[in-house]
């Protein structure tokens, strides 16, 4: 197997492995490590091993020479041991609408389809189909997910009990009232920290053009407080850049800005209708502020341009990937989202050296950390971050030979080749057995919701889509 570079970690990680006499909780061993991916080179350790305690990497070590010292071994032989993919937003109740509304524009997909079926989606509802995106997040080796939802209480619960980490914001717009506001306030002030930490919150207003100034205004006000960020759709496409500078003479960042969102910090999904005035705007926050990009569902809605990613890079904002609710995307895969994304990059750029492997494979871990806010916590194997790691298998027909692993990981890997996804330290499935969420009993109540969901035959919707 070649790789691009199996360099020697740092003798930071290397010290903290040697002579420590504790014993580790897990281990991991004779695995090839993903150390880092920098836009030019990723560093790979072949027969590495990592150990783990209390939910934290507290060895990573390339070149082991004393063996293991843990209460449970993971022989890793033959696969790659990655930081858990992050999906930096999503739906994950959504996972009811998947194939529902498929082959329509986008306000024809809002306004006919998507929310008058959410009309019909309740508490119960949103911690079904909550626990259905985290076992498939879980089985395509995602370990953390940013979500914007309605009953969010129940969202919470759902992460608590599949093991999954999440930031989590209640969602709301202004034709709700004061309660909207009130109600995402309330949540994010409430479970921020829960479940060990595994559980980080926002405020989460749903878009400029669904909530107007004061509660995008108030909403920057509490997450300064809270010391939480804004999760807002910003700019989804051109139109809606167009339609609001016809509007109100702004772009939707500069509405942003002008009501403190930037200068709290916010996620910001899909940002396809940034323009270059709105750069240097996002890079004056470049700390608290990141984007978000799902390529795939733009593509199904034929949305163009795409999010100004070289831009953005060469300003400094972080660009992490998503895949938005698989009601548009049909499904919650990272692996793919960072496939379309490169390839949709080079064919943009018409440059096939721009978007390298290396480049694909940072967007996926330190920078979708950064757009949550989490650099350095998650998205790394590195002592003391967060114990979030999956185990790829590459012996699959589909990635021989592998002359090059950062490029397998990138184009070749399919979600079937994650065979191990841990948690915080915690094994959420080994050999591809969910060990947290009983497959049959979760999908029989959720068909049978799923048909009662999708009538829209009550005339009822929960908003217009007029951007």
């Amino acid at each position: 197997m070649l790789d691009e570079d199996s360099a020697a970690a740092t003798s930071a990680a290397t010290a903290a492995g040697g002579g420590d006499p504790r014993i580790a909780d897990l281990a991991i061993v004779n695995c090839t490590a993903l150390l880092s991916a920098t836009s030019g080179r990723t560093r790979f350790a072949p027969g590495a091993t990592l150990e783990i305690t209390n939910g934290r990497f507290t060895r990573i070590d390339p070149n082991p020479v004393r063996p293991p010292q843990a209460r449970e071994i993971i022989d890793a032989h033959s696969m790659v041991a990655m930081p858990g993919l992050i999906n930096t937003h999503c739906h994950a109740a959504m996972t009811f609408l998947r194939g529902a509304a498929e082959d329509v524009h986008v306000g024809q997909w809002f306004n006919d389809y998507i929310w008058p079926m959410e009309v019909n989606v309740g508490p119960r509802d949103v911690y079904l189909g909550t626990l259905v995106a985290a076992a498939e997040m879980i089985e395509c080796g995602v370990t953390t997910f940013a979500d914007h939802y309605f009953f969010m209480n129940n969202a919470a619960q759902a992460v608590i009990d599949s093991g999954m980490r999440a930031n989590l914001g209640s969602a709301f717009f202004s034709s709700q009232g004061p309660e909207g506001l009130a109600q995402s306030v309330e949540f994010a002030e409430k479970w921020n920290g829960k479940a060990d930490g595994r559980i980080t919150t926002c405020i989460a207003p749903h878009a400029p053009y669904t909530v107007n100034d004061d509660d995008l205004r108030g909403a920057a006000e509490a997450a300064a407080r809270l010391g939480v960020r804004v999760h807002t759709h910003g700019a989804e496409d051109i139109a809606q850049t167009n339609n609001s500078l016809a509007a109100r003479g702004a772009t939707p960042m500069e509405v942003l800005r002008d009501t403190g969102c930037l200068e709290a910090g916010a996620i910001i999904a899909h940002g396809n209708g940034i323009i270059e005035t709105d750069i240097p705007l996002l890079a004056a926050h470049r700390d608290r502020v990141g984007v978000t990009h799902g390529p795939k569902g733009y593509l199904k809605f034929a949305l163009g341009p795409l999010t100004p990613i070289p831009s953005l890079r060469a300003a400094g904002v972080p660009v992490g990937y998503c895949t938005d609710g698989v009601a548009s995307n049909n499904n919650l895969d990272i692996f793919e989202s960072m496939r379309i994304t490169a390839i949709m990059q080079k064919q943009l750029a018409n440059d096939a050296t721009w978007f390298t492997s290396a480049m694909a494979l940072e967007m996926a871990g330190p920078e979708s950390a950064a757009v949550l806010g989490m650099r350095g916590r998650i998205g790394e194997l590195t002592v003391g971050a967060c114990a979030d790691v999956i185990l790829v298998d590459t012996s699959g027909f589909h990635c021989q030979p592998v002359h090059d692993l950062a490029a397998a990981l990138v184009y070749s890997i399919q979600p079937c080749d994650v065979r191990t996804t841990i948690v915080d330290g915690r094994v959420l499935m080994r050999d591809r057995q969910l060990l947290t969420i009983d497959r049959d009993s979760l999908l029989a109540e959720f068909r049978m919701r799923a048909r009662e969901i999708t009538d829209r035959t009550h005339g009822r919707t929960i908003q217009d889509y007029a951007p």
